[in-house]
């Protein structure tokens, strides 16, 4: 018995150390599978992650909710500028947040760099270069 014991002992350490050792190799194909459980839309699944952290994202209808998603930051404060004010308007716009907490979820971004992310790409659908003139080649700018 005290055989089967060490035996499986020593294997079980054997086993952690070259997983360990290979996880280069094996990681990738966790994140892959991790992506397609997300991606078969397992009711389990998506009733374990939280609201915010899910692609179908429900985002909330005030500035509270928007504060307790992550939608805020130092340099965007919704606290200061918004609740405490009593502002009575119904939050952020709710395409933007969506696509917002999406970068912070695949890029793991933090709210800023998220918003910046979303503004360029924004920017680059609409024609709009990275130093805010248009890019249309007819575009004439007088200084």
């Amino acid at each position: 018995m005290d055989y089967l014991l060490y035996s499986l002992s020593f294997l079980a350490l054997v086993t952690g150390t070259l997983l360990y050792l290979l996880r280069a190799r094996w990681l990738p194909l966790v994140h892959d599978l991790d992506a397609n459980l997300r991606g078969s839309g397992s009711y389990l699944y998506s009733r374990l992650t939280p609201w915010h952290h899910r692609d179908d994202i429900a985002v909330g209808a005030s500035f509270e909710d928007d504060i307790e998603a992550g939608l805020t930051s130092s340099t965007f404060d919704l606290a200061g500028n918004n609740v405490a004010a009593g502002d009575a308007r119904a939050g952020l716009d709710d395409a933007a947040k969506k696509e917002i907490l999406k970068i912070m979820k695949k890029r793991r971004m933090r709210f800023d760099e998220a918003r910046r992310v979303y503004m360029e790409q924004r920017f680059r659908e609409h024609g709009i270069g990275p130093d805010g003139l248009p890019r249309d080649p007819k575009f004439v700018s007088f200084s």
